[in-house]
């Protein structure tokens, strides 16, 4: 089993999504020792964003891009390679202003590449990430969940799906900020919901 861990925090150690993703990798490799793991912390390593120049990289024949294009095109081609190579994708998704973090939506951006990750046909599009199993630990200081202010999951949901990712399981923390009694019940119940996911 090949995992990927996607860190999207802009806190490092402090972060209780890395750390709640952490958990999960922990939990899979229990179950499968020889699995292996591979980290991307959009973090420390922060993906470019996807603008004009990107987007003229992209659409330029290879053999015709420049130096400075084919190296920008080769920066998501390494984050679409590490997707396509993974059986289980975990990410840290904390919620910032009611979305997800500006570094994980540069990361859809880069690995969502029409004829590669997915494809139009007659029928409509089809995602080309196939069976792979994802687990997104969401953390939110406030609580949201199955609220209209919870833009976070219908749209993860939607990019997934539209990427052929669809089994796809979400652990809640919430109410983070809430007050010390708050934060520790809701990294204990995210702890139940991992066991409760790893083990479905």
């Amino acid at each position: 089993m090949n995992i990927l861990q996607i860190n999207s925090s802009a806190r490092r150690d402090a972060s209780h999504s890395t750390r709640l993703a952490a958990r999960l990798v922990q939990r899979l490799r229990d179950a499968d020792p020889e699995a292996t793991l591979v980290v991307r912390d959009l973090n420390k390593a922060p993906h470019p964003i996807l603008d004009e120049d990107a987007l003229a990289a992209l659409f330029t024949p290879a053999e015709q891009r420049t130096l400075e294009q084919a190296a920008r095109v080769a920066l998501d081609d390494a984050l679409i390679a590490e997707i396509q190579a993974a059986d289980v994708v975990v990410l840290g998704v904390p919620m910032y202003n009611f979305g997800v973090p500006a570094q994980l939506k540069n990361w859809i951006d880069a690995i969502s590449r029409a004829g590669v990750t997915f494809r139009y046909t007659e029928k409509g599009p089809e995602g080309l990430l196939k069976n792979k199993k994802v687990y997104v630990a969401l953390t939110r200081g406030g609580k949201y969940r199955n609220t209209p202010a919870d833009t976070q999951v219908p749209y993860l949901k939607t990019v997934f799906t539209f990427l052929g990712l669809t089994d796809v399981h979400f652990v809640y923390a919430e109410g983070l900020a809430m007050g010390p009694d708050a934060e520790q019940s809701a990294i204990a119940s995210a702890h139940e919901q991992i066991e409760d996911a790893v083990a479905a």
